[in-house]
């Protein structure tokens, strides 16, 4: 409030904020960087190798944390997996229907994880939506050469 008791001009409104308004004016600089970052990374670059060096000797002296923490940077989690499956052609609407149940009968079978049988069905339906595009777009450009050729 300002000295007449009316709301101050800011970009703020019945309870909300304006598109890129914030409460802090000021606010931290774009780029700025955390300084618990900037301590970390200046450790790392004087004592990096020394503590790399003592994780590993840790790890083969049998530290099991410090064997986990080595193996995850060298080999890291993989995030999903290769999946065989046996999926037609997608060209008709039949198709579509016929590559998504063979993905849900896989998972059914345990072949897939519900997540894999959900990335497989949503590549599907994006491919479906890629043939439809393109089978709408040669409709409409047939039904304007016809009319061309009507006129």
């Amino acid at each position: 409030m300002n000295k007449h008791n009316k709301p101050a001009k800011t970009g703020y409104k019945q309870g909300k904020w304006g598109k890129g308004q914030s409460g802090n004016l000021k606010g931290r600089p774009e780029g700025s960087r955390n300084n618990a970052t900037i301590l970390l990374e200046k450790m790392m670059a004087n004592d990096g190798k020394d503590v790399v060096r003592a994780v590993v000797k840790a790890a083969k002296n049998g530290d099991m944390a410090a064997a986990r923490l080595v193996l995850d940077r060298i080999i890291p989690v993989r995030k999903g997996r290769a999946v065989k499956l046996s999926i037609p052609e997608v060209k008709t609407p039949l198709d579509v229907l016929t590559a998504q149940s063979t993905a849900i009968k896989a998972m059914a079978d345990g072949e897939l994880t519900p997540e894999e049988a959900n990335i497989i069905t949503t590549v599907i339906e994006t491919h479906r939506k890629a043939v439809e595009t393109v089978e709408l777009e040669s409709r409409l450009t047939d039904l304007e050469q016809r009319a061309k050729e009507g006129k």
